[in-house]
């Protein structure tokens, strides 16, 4: 894969920082469909759903620690909470790799387009949803926290993405304000991206087919041309989590996101 594809890279870390960072998704939702896109246009076949999956979890890594350095200097990141889940969303996103590895490339394929549909039906949902205010938070025991962060860390390394499309969710079923469930959303994107990528490298650590370039599933390329472009971007965008129309832009990003899942869902 050639060095020309590296503004498509960086064009792929700009969007998906920015969505990382503005509506706690962790980008994953456009890396994995865009990397995808561009390995088939390369002719790669085999294990691209893998190697688009982990790459995206390489990246979320550094998505991360952007959003959440500017999440946590507006005072909106409650570490407690996060603490409480990241250790069933440790576990769930190191067996999640070894899930991916399990499905045939299509076939995980197949099922990233439909969750991506659900997560466009969850976002267009939402957008519509008021939330009355003054709800007192019902935030359930540790153990109940540790189980939930098992399966939102199992899921999102399983399809690449950093868990805002189940971390947010769950957070406002629990009364959380919505800028505090983003900013515990993106902190929650690290643990799982760091376990979830290193049981990407560990299950893709002796397949001969994959290209040049990759450590494991992780194709190393991608992963520093979309890093470099999505850390900036991320705290852009947590800083446009403060002040831009949430609903408008889960509603536009819900159609699109809609649309290539399909595409995906139906090979």
């Amino acid at each position: 894969m050639a060095l020309e594809l590296i503004p498509v890279y960086v064009l792929l870390g700009v969007l998906s920082g920015l969505l990382g960072g503005a509506l706690g998704l962790g980008g994953g939702v456009v890396i994995v469909p865009g990397l995808l896109l561009v390995f088939h246009l390369r002719g790669l076949t085999g294990n691209m759903a893998q190697l688009a999956v982990a790459t995206s979890l390489a990246t979320i890594i550094v998505t991360s620690v952007g959003a959440v350095r500017a999440h946590h200097q507006r005072g909106s990141l409650r570490w407690p909470l996060v603490f409480r889940l990241s250790g069933g969303i440790v576990v769930g996103a190191f067996a999640g790799a070894f899930v991916a590895d399990w499905l045939s490339g299509p076939r995980l394929t197949q099922l990233f387009g439909v969750f991506a549909v659900l997560v466009a039906i969850q976002m267009m949902t939402s957008s519509w949803r008021k939330v009355p205010a003054g709800l007192p938070e019902r935030l359930p025991g540790t153990p109940v926290l540790v189980a939930a962060g098992g399966g939102i860390g199992l899921v999102s390394s399983l399809f690449g993405i950093g868990g805002g499309s189940l971390t947010v969710p769950f957070m406002n079923a629990c009364r959380v304000r919505m800028q505090e469930a983003v900013a515990v959303s993106s902190a929650c994107g690290l643990p799982i991206a760091l376990a979830g990528c290193v049981g990407f490298i560990i299950a893709g650590w002796d397949n001969p087919h994959l290209p040049p370039g990759s450590l494991g599933y992780v194709y190393l390329p991608a992963a520093v041309g979309i890093g470099i472009a999505s850390y900036p971007m991320a705290r852009v965008g947590a800083g446009l989590a403060h002040r831009l129309p949430a609903a408008t832009l889960k509603r536009i990003f819900a159609v699109v996101l809609c649309v290539i899942g399909a595409r995906l869902a139906l090979g």
